[in-house]
């Protein structure tokens, strides 16, 4: 018993004296391992006699258990102080500011084309939309385009393989089918605008194969060139927040109108600044027209009896005008940074702020624009 105590002193302070956890695995082995000083203790009863063994084995019992105590509670101890050690030494200063999060933007497409909706609701127009995938007859034939025309050669428009009957598939290279569609299916007075995407076979600084263009359309009894030019006046002057804004009709010809006209927008160009709105240049900025006879009577209207107007222009263009972007491809490449600076906070777009038919109020958004 006296060998016991000993022992147990022993190792009681060598199990108190153990720096860290391996130290103390290491006592832990030596004491009850199986080569283990109490291992060794409890196996040397078989040699003893009944009556002996029994007293001797309930006191190294008592030992084994006073000392896997003190292991078990010394191993407590050494834990929580490693835990303290790695706390204090990988402490997060929380003072120091976040990762902050930028939020997304509005791409200057779609903030213009909720411009150009919002100015044309206020004048009654209303949206219209339709395949991007057209008949070759109602993206041509119907707005008297020629066969041999060059827009139909396939260096210019992308064709699918023609169908069964015969027809031809295409990328729409303009809205204009949408106003087709629409003269073929509802009866005067018809007043809408038809944006949208398009496509043509070029790519250059200012051509991309897709981009969006939008096109307008009045039809109704006594319509004249001066509705239209009164139209694109009060669009044109309102897009660009100026009333003096200095605005030109130019003839021209398009298969589908007659007469024809571009319209030109004046504009200034000095020392690699460039500024709409003032100076004496002009610069062309979208096509229009009183619509065709043969267009009418394609579409089963009497050109005697209803007249109209129709327009359309690149919401690209325009938006590079207004916000001063130089290079139209840097519009599809998704880059985040052009995005940021281009971009348009969600409080800034005008219809869900003020609902379909409300021009924008906020004119604070310059980006080296008009002026």
């Amino acid at each position: 018993m006296e060998n016991l105590n000993a022992l147990a002193k022993t190792f009681l302070m060598a199990i108190n004296q153990a720096q860290d956890l391996p130290a103390l695995e290491d006592l832990r082995i030596q004491i009850l391992g199986k080569k283990g000083e109490v291992t060794r203790l409890l196996k040397s009863l078989g040699s003893l006699d009944p009556i002996e063994r029994k007293g001797q084995g309930q006191s190294i019992n008592h030992l084994k258990d006073k000392l896997l105590q003190a292991l078990t509670e010394k191993k407590e101890a050494l834990a929580h102080e490693a835990m303290n050690k790695r706390m204090a030494q990988e402490q997060i200063d929380i003072t120091l500011e976040g990762t902050p999060k930028r939020n997304g933007t509005i791409h200057p497409v779609s903030q213009t084309l909720e411009e150009v909706i919002a100015i044309f609701g206020d004048m009654g127009f209303r949206v219209a939309e339709g395949p991007e995938i057209e008949e070759d007859g109602k993206n041509f034939d119907a707005l008297n385009i020629a066969p041999d025309h060059p827009a139909r050669q396939e260096q210019d428009t992308f064709y699918f393989n023609p169908r069964e009957d015969g027809t031809k598939m295409l990328l729409r290279t303009h809205t204009s089918p949408v106003q087709i569609r629409t003269m073929l299916n509802e009866t005067p007075p018809i007043k809408i605008i038809a944006p949208g995407r398009v496509y043509r076979s070029d790519f250059d600084l200012t051509h991309t194969p897709m981009f969006h263009q939008v096109e307008g359309l009045y039809v109704g009894k006594g319509i004249t060139m001066a509705h239209l030019k009164g139209c694109l006046i009060s669009f044109l002057q309102t897009f660009f927040n100026n009333t003096a804004l200095p605005i030109r009709f130019r003839p021209s010809y398009f298969p589908f109108t007659e007469p024809s006209a571009e319209v030109d927008i004046g504009c200034e160009r000095h020392e690699g600044e460039f500024k709409i709105g003032t100076g004496q240049g002009w610069l062309e900025i979208l096509g229009c027209g009183m619509v065709h006879p043969n267009v009418l009577e394609n579409c089963d209207l009497d050109p005697k009896e209803y007249q109209g107007f129709a327009f359309g222009m690149g919401l690209e263009r325009i938006t590079m005008l207004k916000y001063g972007i130089p290079d139209l491809r840097t519009f599809f490449e998704g880059d985040l940074r052009w995005l940021h600076h281009y971009g348009f906070d969600f409080y800034q777009f005008p219809c869900l702020l003020n609902g379909l038919g409300h021009p924008c109020d906020d004119t604070s958004h310059e980006k080296g624009g008009a002026q």
